[in-house]
């Protein structure tokens, strides 16, 4: 596997990229700021680390992620496959919601917490798609 794109992306992949890397900017943006205590809900007690510093270091990794979908368009490859798990890496902190019955991001019962995992799978399947990860996977 590649790292590098070797065939061009069709308008709407190249769209779904840019609106993606757009998503990740703003919400890396909002862990910094605005957003910060409603993140701090979302990680789980179990982590060893300070809650604070995991919402800061995700943060910068979303707005890295975003970035790069955005400006490195001869990485997307790469760029995809990471994506695609880092928001792997950040569904245990959607489960612990749901499980912990932690209101945050207007997700105040059980039944929009749950709703809301279903989308997880989403996101990886939209940066997988808009880069033409899973595609180009073998260049």
């Amino acid at each position: 596997m590649s790292d590098t794109a070797t065939e061009p992306l069709s308008v709407p992949r190249t769209i779904g990229r840019l609106a993606l890397g757009a998503f990740l900017l703003t919400a890396g943006i909002s862990h910094l700021t605005w957003a910060r205590r409603e993140f701090l809900a979302q990680v789980p007690d179990w982590v060893p680390l300070d809650g604070d510093t995991v919402v800061i270091a995700s943060g910068f990794v979303e707005i890295g992620l975003g970035g790069a979908l955005i400006g490195l368009p001869g990485r997307r490859v790469a760029v995809g496959w990471l994506t695609a798990a880092f928001f792997v890496a950040i569904f245990p902190g959607n489960i612990s919601q749901y499980v912990t019955h932690t209101d945050a991001f207007g997700l105040n019962d059980d039944r929009s917490r749950a709703i809301r995992l279903l989308f997880q799978p989403l996101l990886v399947l939209w940066a997988l798609w808009a880069t033409g990860a899973w595609r180009d996977r073998r260049r």
